[in-house]
Formats: structure tokens, C-alpha cells, sequence
């Protein structure tokens, strides 16, 4: 997979066949990239788990996943995939959207259960591993949708929509859940905000009053909800993330470290060399010959 195809936060990409938004991209950590940042996108996601171990992350809830973990990612849900220590991990993404499972004219597979799953009234559970009720029932439709698309044969849609169908007729019916406690969705929409500020602003100059400003919060304020909702704080996220997308240039471009680093928001090559090897234990200039295809 080309990294830069991994776009963050709501992604704008277009995922497949615009006619038919289904597919899959396979991914190396840390061998494709460092990790994938916090993000979010309108179309479902499923992360197979295929070697090693890893960190997923959902809503701000930490799981950690290995080989045969299958995971399920609802639309407009934040999400990040990380190294478990120093292990690598190679996972499939299969992205693709909910339209392709919903009819023009409004029904009950809607009403009753795509909508109360978007909306989250209606849950499924996050993570399905090897041992778990129904996990082999589920990681079938999935291996079934692989499969076929190794060679992709005429009316190959109708059999991955199938299967799709097969998949969540199991969710909904063995392992989904309505009395639950709604989250605070709120909250997460705030923070959607800011992330998006980031994405769309990393390589300008950021101030935390700018920031603030955009969710209607005093620059305190802001600062406490941030590190209460991250871990982090903003500073610290936004270097990092700065420092990610450096990464992800060094291993893609041809371009000089100096204009990496002020692509990214750099305004100083000396504090961007400490900081990159202080992130990736070496140096921009290591990390590039390491990591970029011949």
C-alpha cells in the first residue's frame, strides 16, 4: 500500500470503484508506516489482524489485537492503529461504504438496523477474535469476500454484497445490543473539530488560542478538555502529528529533509532533527534509508 493513500481525520479519498465502494488495502506496521493517526471517514471499516500484534483504537478505547482479530469500524467513528511495543503487525483494511447495502427506498434493513447502528442506539460489539461465540461464523464472510477478490470474476459484486449481507444478519442477530448508555457524542463531534483544524492547518503556524477559537472554548478550557480527552496535550499531539506526516514524506518523496520539515510546520531544521529522532530513536536522514523503497 502507498502511505499517502492513508489519508487522516475524515478522510477525502475516494474508497473503490465509485459504483462500487468496496475494497481492500493491505498494510505493514511499522514497515509501510510508523502508525496511523487518529482519524475518522464516512464508510465502514473492517481491520483483519493477519501476523503479529498490534493497538487499535476506537472512541478513545484501547484494544489490543493479534493475528485473526477482526475488527469493525462504524462510520464517523475515530479510530488509530499503532505498534504493540516493538512488534510488527500485517492487517487488511476493508473499507467500504454502507450505501452499497442500503435501498434507494427506505425499509426496515434500514429503519431497524443500519440506522439505529449509525445513529448508536443500536451497538455491536468492536473487536470479534478466534475462541469468541460466532467468530468463526463471522470471519467466514470475511475470508469468503477475500478470496473472491483475488481474481474478481463476473458478478463478483452480488457475491461480496452477499456476504456482506450474510455478515451483518449475524451481527445484528447474535450480537448486537440496544440497552445501552449512549456516549457522549458531543464531545467526540468537538473533538472531530479540532482534529480537522489540525488536518487541514498542520503546516501553518497553530496557536492554541486559534484552536480554541474554533470549538467556541477559552484557551483553558480548551487545554483541559484536550488532555482530558487525549491523554496528551495539544502541543505534544500536534508535534507528534507533525512528526508522522514527516515520517510518512521521507519514505515517499524525493524532497530534502529541510523542506520536509518546513512542509510540516517546521520552522526550525535543528528542533525538528531532535524531535523526529527523540520520536523515532534516528535521525530523518536514518529513518529514510531504513525505511524507503529502492
Amino acid at each position: 500500500m502507498n502511505i499517502l493513500e492513508y489519508e487522516n481525520y475524515q478522510e477525502k479519498i475516494s474508497h473503490g470503484n465509485p459504483l462500487f465502494p468496496y475494497i481492500t488495502y493491505l498494510c505493514s506496521i511499522p514497515l509501510d508506516f510508523s502508525y496511523v493517526p487518529i482519524h475518522w471517514h464516512d464508510e465502514m471499516e473492517i481491520i483483519y489482524i493477519k501476523k503479529g500484534h498490534g493497538i487499535i483504537t476506537v472512541d478513545f478505547t484501547q484494544y489490543q489485537v493479534s493475528a485473526g482479530t477482526l475488527a469493525l469500524i462504524i462510520p464517523g467513528q475515530l479510530h488509530s492503529i499503532e505498534q504493540y511495543e516493538n512488534e510488527s503487525m500485517e492487517y487488511e483494511n476493508i473499507i467500504f461504504h454502507p450505501q452499497i447495502l442500503l435501498s434507494k427506498q427506505t425499509d426496515t434493513c434500514s429503519t431497524d438496523y443500519f440506522s439505529p447502528l449509525m445513529d448508536g442506539t443500536l451497538t455491536i460489539p468492536v473487536l470479534y477474535q478466534p475462541g469468541d461465540p460466532y467468530y468463526k461464523e463471522i470471519s467466514a464472510c470475511v475470508d469468503a469476500n477475500d478470496e473472491i477478490s483475488k481474481t474478481n470474476p463476473p458478478a463478483y459484486q452480488l457475491f461480496i454484497k452477499s456476504q456482506l449481507f450474510m455478515l451483518f444478519y449475524i451481527l445484528f442477530n447474535k450480537c448486537s445490543s440496544r440497552n445501552v448508555q449512549k456516549k457522549d457524542y458531543k464531545s467526540l463531534e468537538k473533538m472531530k473539530l479540532i482534529l480537522k483544524f489540525v488536518e487541514n492547518n498542520y503546516m501553518e503556524k497553530i496557536t492554541i488560542e486559534d484552536v480554541a477559537k474554533e470549538v467556541n472554548l477559552s484557551q483553558s478550557h480548551f487545554m483541559k478538555y484536550f488532555k482530558n480527552t487525549m491523554g496528551t496535550s495539544f502541543i505534544d499531539y500536534l508535534n507528534e502529528y507533525r512528526l508522522t506526516m514527516a515520517s510518512r514524506l521521507l519514505i515517499s518523496s524525493d524532497s530534502s529533509i529541510l523542506d520536509i520539515a518546513a512542509e510540516v510546520g517546521f520552522d526550525n531544521l535543528s528542533y525538528f532533527n531532535r524531535s523526529f529522532k527523540k520520536r523515532f530513536q534516528q535521525t530523518p536522514r536514518e529513518y529514510r534509508k531504513r525505511y524507503a523503497q529502492p
